[in-house]
């Protein structure tokens, strides 16, 4: 008898240790899931979902001070000098950190993807011309490129991960759980195996 109670108490404690990792997954996967979910459908309906892109465009010259302390590094890409980073942001409104531009002669390229959107800018260092152009495509396309992980940086790379594995913990304590109550439901595992086959069936069939 003592050991029937036991290895109950163990069960239960174990169940107890599952249901806890579920709703804690689900909780932490909540909004994600919401997001990644509507933004499936919007990115599956990319075609069909119409957006005015706005650009911004900006004309002007760099201080000439600035420009004669410019140096042409050596490497063919590099990141602009501190200065005139700081430059950019204090009077253009421009990020600019941790970019690498391309460098030549006469030429300073530099290329500003973002989450739905898309900036460039150009330095002359001949006349110290600066041009500056922002694409923006509206916060469909934002969230679009959030999905996907687009021009995100490695901050949201890391969420990426962390929201995945906690989406794994989720799937897999939910099915701990199915097969715990699934004899008192019948139809438990028919539709498990419906979720299993079904993409594989329109895989086979409709896409080539």
């Amino acid at each position: 008898m003592n050991s029937g109670k036991k290895s109950t108490s163990f069960l239960n404690g174990r169940l107890g240790s599952v249901r806890e990792w579920h709703w804690i997954s689900s909780a932490i996967c909540l909004i994600g899931m919401l997001l990644f979910s509507i933004t499936g459908i919007t990115l599956n309906h990319a075609s069909q979902i119409k957006a005015d892109p706005q650009v911004t465009s900006i004309e002007a010259e760099i201080p000439t001070a600035l420009m004669q302390a410019i140096t042409i590094p050596a490497e063919e890409k590099a990141p602009l000098p501190s200065e005139l980073v700081d430059w950019l942001y204090d009077n253009k409104g421009i990020r600019t950190q941790g970019k690498s531009a391309e460098w030549s002669e006469d030429e300073i390229y530099l290329s500003l993807p973002r989450p739905g959107g898309d900036a460039w800018l150009t330095i002359d260092l001949v006349s110290g011309a600066l041009e500056y152009e922002l694409t923006e495509r509206g916060w469909v396309s934002y969230f679009n490129d959030l999905h996907k992980g687009r021009n995100t940086g490695v901050a949201w790379s890391w969420f990426l991960d962390f929201f995945a594995v906690a989406c794994i913990i989720f799937c897999l304590t939910g099915l701990i759980l199915l097969q715990r109550y699934s004899s008192g439901r019948p139809a438990t595992w028919p539709m498990v195996a419906l979720g299993l086959v079904l993409p594989w069936v329109l895989i086979l069939l409709f896409i080539h």
